[in-house]
Protein backbone atom coordinates (compact mmCIF):
# COMPACT_ATOMS: atom_id res chain seq x y z
CA UNK A 1 0.00 0.00 0.00
CA UNK A 2 1.11 3.36 -0.87
CA UNK A 3 2.18 5.81 1.79
CA UNK A 4 2.70 9.30 0.09
CA UNK A 5 -1.17 11.11 -0.83
CA UNK A 6 -0.55 11.53 -4.17
CA UNK A 7 0.09 7.83 -4.73
CA UNK A 8 -3.06 6.84 -2.78
CA UNK A 9 -5.20 8.81 -4.87
CA UNK A 10 -3.45 7.66 -8.11
CA UNK A 11 -4.40 4.36 -6.97
CA UNK A 12 -7.96 5.18 -6.53
CA UNK A 13 -7.80 7.11 -9.79
CA UNK A 14 -6.70 3.67 -11.80
CA UNK A 15 -9.57 1.75 -9.38
CA UNK A 16 -12.23 3.81 -10.85
CA UNK A 17 -10.82 3.90 -14.45
CA UNK A 18 -10.48 0.19 -14.44
CA UNK A 19 -14.45 -0.69 -13.70
CA UNK A 20 -15.29 1.83 -16.27
CA UNK A 21 -13.14 0.62 -18.80
CA UNK A 22 -13.73 -3.25 -18.49
CA UNK A 23 -17.89 -2.81 -18.12
CA UNK A 24 -16.93 -0.56 -21.48
CA UNK A 25 -15.47 -2.97 -23.02
CA UNK A 26 -17.95 -5.67 -21.84
CA UNK A 27 -20.80 -3.48 -23.95
CA UNK A 28 -18.93 -2.81 -27.17
CA UNK A 29 -17.29 -6.80 -26.88
CA UNK A 30 -21.99 -7.64 -26.67
CA UNK A 31 -22.25 -5.02 -29.46
CA UNK A 32 -19.78 -6.39 -31.73
CA UNK A 33 -20.98 -9.99 -31.15
CA UNK A 34 -24.62 -8.97 -31.84
CA UNK A 35 -23.65 -6.75 -35.12
CA UNK A 36 -21.48 -9.43 -36.22
CA UNK A 37 -23.86 -12.53 -35.83
CA UNK A 38 -25.69 -13.11 -39.25
CA UNK A 39 -29.33 -11.71 -37.42
CA UNK A 40 -28.05 -8.42 -36.73
CA UNK A 41 -30.19 -5.65 -37.54
CA UNK A 42 -29.35 -2.25 -39.08
CA UNK A 43 -29.97 -0.90 -36.25
CA UNK A 44 -27.96 -2.82 -34.01
CA UNK A 45 -24.94 -2.61 -36.56
CA UNK A 46 -25.28 1.18 -36.45
CA UNK A 47 -24.64 1.41 -32.31
CA UNK A 48 -21.87 -1.09 -32.15
CA UNK A 49 -20.07 1.00 -34.96
CA UNK A 50 -20.80 4.35 -33.07
CA UNK A 51 -20.00 2.12 -29.69
CA UNK A 52 -16.36 1.76 -31.28
CA UNK A 53 -15.68 4.77 -32.55
CA UNK A 54 -16.43 6.41 -29.44
CA UNK A 55 -14.10 3.48 -27.57
CA UNK A 56 -11.53 4.61 -29.94
CA UNK A 57 -11.53 8.20 -29.38
CA UNK A 58 -11.43 7.62 -25.75
CA UNK A 59 -8.49 5.15 -26.32
CA UNK A 60 -10.30 2.10 -24.84
CA UNK A 61 -9.10 0.36 -28.03
CA UNK A 62 -6.70 0.99 -30.47
CA UNK A 63 -7.93 3.44 -33.90
CA UNK A 64 -6.51 0.20 -36.54
CA UNK A 65 -8.80 -2.47 -34.30
CA UNK A 66 -11.71 -0.14 -33.98
CA UNK A 67 -11.29 0.00 -38.35
CA UNK A 68 -10.83 -3.17 -38.35
CA UNK A 69 -14.20 -3.72 -36.61
CA UNK A 70 -16.03 -1.54 -38.15
CA UNK A 71 -14.87 -3.04 -41.80
CA UNK A 72 -16.37 -6.43 -40.47
CA UNK A 73 -19.64 -5.55 -39.46
CA UNK A 74 -19.70 -3.40 -42.99
CA UNK A 75 -18.73 -6.62 -44.52
CA UNK A 76 -21.61 -8.47 -42.99
CA UNK A 77 -24.11 -5.64 -44.48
Amino acid sequence: MPRIASAKKNMRKTRAATVRNRAQRATLRTALKKAKSGTATPAEKKVAVQLVDRAARKGLVHKNAAARHKSQIAKKA
